[in-house]
């Protein structure tokens, strides 16, 4: 009787199923609702523990997107805090964005793009920073004029954190309170935990998961009072 190899190395993949000896044959089989006596839940990028559906208390009626068990569990801190600030601080922007530089006119641009049409306030060095002014100056005005910190994680951004750069900066910073979003684009949490662990303890979204569209919408669900 052919094995299930499940148990060590798992089905996360239609090909992880194929080489089963005990499951590839099974012509419905998908991945994503194996029903093997051992079953393991599927990890998102901060290692989380499920990838059952879970709707925020936050999210409105009708609302078009989905969120992990394990997202909700770890925005709902977050979103206490822009519920706190929102009272103490009516004035503040919504949201500050953390880039590395070389994404400014990239990804970190079409972020920005994506949140500001979903009504999203956001702090972006290449609108905000003018010139003239000190740069730490202005990022530190940034950062204290935000509910929120989103910090966009990118191989640039990993390749900048060792250096102690500006990036670096604004992530202690922005680790020093509850108000931080990890956004794993074209990394990983593992490549990030070699180069900050600290930030990588924090779970956020990941565009392996979601389009860097539904990204933007579930930080405007997050930040709309």
């Amino acid at each position: 009787m052919a094995i299930c190899t499940a148990p060590v190395r798992g089905h996360h993949s239609a090909a992880a199923a194929a080489a089963c000896p005990a499951c590839r044959n099974r012509s419905s089989y998908r991945y994503d609702s194996y029903s093997s006596p051992y079953s393991f839940p599927r990890s998102s990028g901060g290692g989380s523990s499920s990838s059952n559906s879970s709707r925020p208390r936050w999210t409105k009626s009708g609302s078009s997107v989905s969120y992990t068990s394990t997202q909700v569990q770890s925005l709902e801190p977050i979103r206490q805090t822009v519920e706190k600030r929102v009272v103490e601080q009516p004035d503040l922007r919504d949201v500050f964005l953390c880039h590395a530089w070389d994404d400014r006119q990239g990804v970190a641009k079409e972020l920005h793009d994506l949140l500001e049409a979903v009504g999203v306030k956001v702090w972006f060095s290449e609108k905000d920073l003018a010139l003239g002014v000190p740069m730490m100056r202005a990022i530190d005005k940034g950062l204290a004029n935000s509910r929120i910190g989103l910090v966009l994680v990118t191989p640039a951004l990993l390749n900048r954190i060792p250096k102690e750069g500006v990036a670096d900066k604004e992530l202690s910073a922005l680790l020093a309170g509850n108000q931080l979003v990890p956004i794993v684009h074209n990394t990983t949490y593992e490549a990030l935990r070699n180069v900050s662990p600290l930030l990588a303890s924090r779970s956020g979204l990941d565009t392996g998961e979601d389009t860097l569209a539904v990204v933007a919408t579930k930080i405007a669900e997050l930040v709309t009072i």
